[in-house]
């Protein structure tokens, strides 16, 4: 696990920190093999790269001042997916710390955003 994802969390209000947390385990048991990093100023996991480069973020998580969001780094990915009733944008799906995004929603947006890193 990543120090700077720590402060991350550490710096934020309690009920934001315990949903980023929550996320943050599903996102490590969902990619248990990918590299924890701090990415575009959110926590998030990476691919790893076979060539000793960075590879490609497959997902990243970040508070704000009244929600969390979600976030595929891609924009292909959620206009693929039903998230309702979570509010979406084109980049990511958000979430209320009180409500957090149910497993089988977080799982089908980091296959999906796979599935789109696997496409040549």
């Amino acid at each position: 696990m990543s120090a700077e994802v720590d402060a991350y969390i550490a710096a934020l209000p309690p009920a934001f920190a315990t949903a980023l947390t929550q996320l943050r385990a599903q996102l490590r048991a969902l990619l248990p093999d990918h590299i924890e990093c701090m990415s575009y100023a959110m926590p998030g996991f990476r691919a790893p790269d076979k060539k000793g480069k960075k590879g490609k973020m497959v997902a990243g998580y970040a508070a704000f001042k009244h929600h969390c969001g979600l976030y595929p780094h891609s924009g292909n990915v959620i206009p693929l997916i039903d998230c309702a009733p979570f509010q979406t944008s084109k980049s990511g799906v958000l979430f209320a710390p009180d409500r957090p995004l149910p497993a089988a929603l977080v799982e089908r947006i980091v296959r999906t955003r796979q599935a789109e890193l696997n496409t040549p």
